[in-house]
C-alpha cells in the first residue's frame, strides 16, 4: 500500500485488454501464470476503476465477435467474475478526451491504463470510396451487433451482388451473416434492425476480392471452412489456379489452400454464390450518388488488366485502426497510442502514470486471448514503477473524490449494477421473443430505461 491505501488504477476501455488488466491487478490469490508457473505480480492492496465511453461493459464482445458464435461471446462471464472481485467499479457513459482529460485523470489516478481498442477502420483512399452503398466492414459489423454508434445505419441489401475488399477474418464474419438462414440469425443476439434487413435481402452474389493470391489469404482456417455449413450456397475461386499453385513452405498457407479447394469441390451448386476472386484489387467506385460498378485491376503474372464488376454494397475490410484522443500522443501511421515496455511515450520521452494495453498498443491483431499477455505486461509496468517511486502520486484523489469529479463532468455514469439491469431487461425482452437476448442498441433509450428502473 501507499500511505495506508491502496493504489488507485483507471483503465480506460472495458472490453477484453481492459477487463484481463483489471483482473491482473486485482490478482488472485494464486497468483498469476507466467512461463507456466503462478508468480505473484501484484504486492500491495489495488483499486480499479474502469472507465468505458458507452454505457455497455465488454468492448468487441458484446459488439464485435459475430452473433453466431455464443461460445466467443461467453468470455463475458469471465469478465463479469473479475467486475465481482473486491476493489473493482465499473464507470460507464464516461468518454475520455472529450467529458474527461487524460491529464485530469492523471491528476485523480496512480496510474491509467489506455485498453480502448481500435474504434477507426483504414480506408480504400480510391475514387468514390464516399459514394452511398460504400462502407466499412467494421461499420457493417457494429451495426448487426447493435452498437449504438452504428445502429442509425442503413445498409442496402436490393441489389444482387455485395463486394468485400479484403479476406481477412472480418470478411468472413460478414459474408455468413449475409447468407445465413434468417431462422439461424433469429436464434442469436443480433439486433433486432439488422434481423429484419436481412430477412429482405435481395443478394445472391458475395464477391470476396484478395489483392493477391491465395497463399496470402488473410483468413483463418475455422472462420473460412464456416462458410461450409451455409444452405445453397456455392463457393468459386476466381483469379487463381488452386491446383497450380507451387507447394508453399508455409503449412498455414498449404493448409487455407486444400480448405478453399476443399469447399469448391463440396460446394458447387446453390442459387447463391460466395466468389473469392484473388489477384484483384479495386481502383475506383463508380456511380452518380451511389454505388454501381466497382473498377479493378487483375494480376495474372506479369500482366495486368482492367474489369469492372456491378454492386450495389461495397465493404472494405482492410483494417482496424486506433483512434487519436484528445491530450494523448498518437502514432497516426501506425494508428497507435505510441509507447515503450508498454508506458506510454511523447517523442520518446515517457508520461509517468499512463500505459496502454491492447490493440491501442499494438494495433489491430491476434485473438482475444492475445490481450491476456498484452495486459500482463502492462501490470507489470504498473506495478514496478509503483515499486520504483516512479509513479505520480501527490495529489491524487480516493475513490468517492474521483467519482465525484466524474459526475461533475458527466450527467449520467453508468455502474455496474445499472450494467446487471440493462443484461437482465434484455434477456427478458428476448425470451418473449425466443432470443437470447433484445439488445437496447440506443445510448439514450439505455439510459432512460435505467432512470425508469
Amino acid at each position: 500500500m501507499i500511505n495506508d491505501r491502496p493504489l488507485r488504477v483507471a483503465i480506460i476501455g472495458s472490453g477484453p485488454a481492459g477487463m484481463y488488466a483489471a483482473g491482473h491487478l486485482l490478482e488472485s490469490p494464486g497468483g498469476t501464470l507466467i512461463d507456466g508457473e503462478l508468480k505473484q505480480i501484484v504486492h500491495s492492496k489495488v483499486a480499479v476503476d474502469v472507465l468505458d465511453r458507452l454505457a455497455t461493459p465488454w468492448g468487441l464482445i458484446r459488439s464485435g465477435v459475430a452473433p453466431d458464435h455464443p461460445d466467443k461471446k461467453r468470455m463475458a462471464m469471465i469478465y463479469d467474475s473479475i467486475a465481482r472481485r473486491d476493489g473493482f467499479r465499473f464507470i460507464g457513459n464516461v468518454q475520455v478526451g472529450k467529458d474527461i482529460s487524460p491529464a485530469e485523470l492523471s491528476q485523480w489516478y496512480d496510474a491509467v491504463i489506455y485498453a480502448v481498442g481500435a474504434d477507426d477502420e483504414r480506408r480504400l483512399g480510391i475514387p468514390g470510396e464516399d459514394l452511398l452503398g460504400s462502407n466499412s466492414a467494421r461499420a457493417f459489423v457494429s451495426w448487426y451487433n447493435g452498437h449504438p454508434d452504428f445502429s442509425n445505419l442503413q445498409f442496402d441489401l436490393s441489389a444482387e451482388r455485395a463486394v468485400l475488399v479484403g479476406n481477412g477474418n472480418v470478411a468472413m464474419d460478414v459474408a455468413r451473416i449475409l447468407f445465413s438462414p434468417i431462422s439461424a440469425l433469429h436464434i442469436t443476439d443480433i439486433a433486432s434492425h439488422a434481423l429484419d434487413a436481412l430477412s429482405k435481402s435481395q443478394i445472391k452474389e458475395i464477391v470476396i476480392l484478395g489483392r493477391r493470391g491465395p497463399e496470402h489469404a488473410a483468413f483463418n482456417y475455422p472462420e473460412l471452412m464456416e462458410l461450409a455449413d451455409l444452405p445453397d450456397t456455392a463457393i468459386i475461386v476466381e483469379g487463381a489456379d488452386l491446383n497450380a499453385l507451387p507447394r508453399s513452405q508455409n503449412h498455414e498457407a498449404q493448409l487455407k489452400i486444400a480448405a478453399l479447394a476443399k469447399l469448391c469441390k463440396e460446394k458447387i451448386q446453390g442459387n447463391r454464390r460466395i466468389v473469392f476472386r484473388f489477384n484483384a484489387a479495386p481502383t475506383a467506385l463508380i456511380g452518380e450518388e451511389r454505388v454501381a460498378k466497382v473498377s479493378l485491376i487483375n494480376k495474372q503474372g506479369e500482366f495486368e488488366t482492367e474489369s469492372e464488376l456491378s454492386a450495389g454494397l461495397v465493404l472494405a475490410a482492410i483494417g482496424y485502426r486506433g483512434l487519436a484522443i484528445d491530450g494523448l500522443p498518437f502514432d497516426h501511421e501506425r494508428g497507435v497510442i505510441p509507447s515503450c515496455e508498454s508506458r506510454v511515450v511523447d517523442h520518446g520521452v515517457v508520461l509517468p502514470g499512463s500505459y496502454v494495453t491492447g490493440w491501442i498498443k499494438r494495433g489491430p491483431k491476434g485473438i482475444i486471448g492475445s490481450n491476456k499477455k498484452c495486459a500482463r505486461d502492462a501490470v507489470i509496468a504498473v506495478m514496478d514503477d509503483a515499486t520504483s517511486g516512479l509513479l505520480p502520486l501527490e495529489g491524487t484523489l480516493c475513490k468517492d473524490q474521483a467519482l465525484q469529479r466524474i459526475k461533475e463532468r458527466v450527467a449520467t455514469t453508468v455502474a455496474f449494477s445499472d450494467w446487471h439491469k440493462i443484461d437482465m431487461r434484455e434477456q427478458q425482452d428476448g425470451k418473449a421473443l425466443g432470443r437470447p437476448r433484445l439488445k437496447i442498441t440506443v445510448s439514450s433509450a439505455i439510459l432512460n430505461m435505467l432512470k425508469s428502473a
